[in-house]
């Protein structure tokens, strides 16, 4: 997510000649030459409209308790940023894509990244391409700026690493991938089991290479408790967990992961500015592209968000209006939108605007190539 505080400009007035014209002043006298006495009531009545007004500019200016999001830039992630690759690939055969496959973001205002007033937040409820949310439902309590912008860093280069692994899963090139436990929820299916910093090994005797492999053997168990082999503190264990059935009947182990790969050739992204794990799709596409001959788009104009796993799956963002806005802005013809974002899309499509639902890298990729021949659009899954 891209965070920035738009400036404006201040114009400095210069004064301005003015002619003045002088006339007599009228006052008026009672029968006896003395002037009468001006009605008391005028000088409160001054004195309290003056006061309601310097009440009222001091409250639009007060702090507001809000966020306000407000559509961002895009960046092609198959183009140059500052005159550089935004992904350069070393160490393998790449090539230069033509067309556009846009990342978008969101400018968010408010809270830690710098308080907005009232009047700020009244421009933006009225503001249809703007959104006002409050601040307790963004970002906990007492967060700092150095914290936002340390959690948006690694989201980033989190989102980043993942991305590349699901790029080279789909172009079916070999990586290493290691999982370890990166936090465990209260209510955890391995409270108690398994430890922060533990390294996953294998699954009933099946190794761990990608969290595919995880989800895969938990589907196909369901529910059985699993053996996991585990490395901690140098020390090989084994550790039984009954997993817990999700609301969407997934079996979970109920645990917080981080991945560390070990890829075959170096991918760099570069991006500054710009954080959080929202365009970790726009990302794989672009590798994708980079990494095969030919145009992934047929050289029409992309965009779209979505973080990404190194198993492809998409999931949803926050913004997502913002960043339909924002794509049509930048002259995309077409966005890409998380399927679990759909109903915040309808009613939010911009004109001019194609938007199409994936739920996987794959249906993103099948996506562009579609409609970059311009055959079988109609087949594609939409909002």
């Amino acid at each position: 997510m891209c965070r920035s505080d738009a400036e404006l400009p201040h114009r400095t007035a210069r004064p301005t000649e003015r002619s003045t014209v002088t006339q007599p002043v009228q006052v008026e006298t009672t029968s006896h030459g003395t002037p009468t006495p001006r009605d008391p009531r005028f000088r409160a009545m001054a004195v309290s409209g003056g006061l309601a007004v310097v009440l009222c500019a001091a409250a639009v200016l007060l702090p507001s308790p809000y966020i306000i999001e407000a559509p961002g830039p895009t960046f092609n992630t198959i183009g140059e940023v500052d005159g550089q690759p935004l992904i350069r690939v070393e160490g393998t055969q790449s090539y230069p894509p033509e067309g556009e496959l846009d990342l978008t973001t969101v400018f968010v205002r408010g809270g830690p990244n710098g308080q907005v007033n009232v009047l700020d937040t009244l421009r933006a409820w009225v503001d249809p391409s703007e959104n006002v949310v409050p601040e307790e439902l963004v970002y906990p309590e007492g967060t700092t700026s150095s914290e936002l912008q340390e959690q948006n860093a690694v989201a980033m280069t989190s989102s980043q690493e993942s991305a590349i692994a699901a790029a080279l899963t789909h172009e079916d090139i070999p990586f290493s991938e290691e999982l370890s436990v990166a936090g465990l929820p209260g209510d955890s299916a391995s409270a108690g089991i398994l430890q922060e910093g533990d390294v996953l090994r294998s699954i009933d005797g099946t190794a761990i290479d990608t969290i595919e492999t995880l989800r895969s053997a938990l589907t196909d168990a369901e529910g059985a408790p699993a053996t996991l082999a585990v490395v901690r503190d140098g020390e090989d264990l084994e550790l039984s967990v009954t997993p817990k059935e999700s609301a969407d009947g997934e079996f979970q182990l109920g645990i917080l992961l981080t991945s560390t790969f070990d890829f075959p050739f170096d991918v760099t992204i570069q991006l500054d500015n710009v954080g959080g794990p929202s365009a970790g799709t726009m990302f794989a596409l672009g590798i994708i592209d980079t990494l095969t001959e030919g145009d992934l788009t047929g050289g029409r104009h992309f965009a779209g968000t979505g973080t990404i796993d190194s198993a492809g799956a998409v999931g949803p963002i926050g913004g997502i209006a913002q960043k339909l806005v924002g794509a049509r802005s930048g002259g995309a013809e077409f966005f890409l939108a998380p399927a679990a974002n759909c109903e915040e899309v309808v009613g939010h499509i911009p004109d001019g605007l194609t938007v199409v639902s994936v739920q996987t890298l794959d249906d993103a990729v099948e996506a562009v190539e579609t409609l970059g021949s311009g055959d079988g659009a109609e087949d594609l899954a939409s909002c």
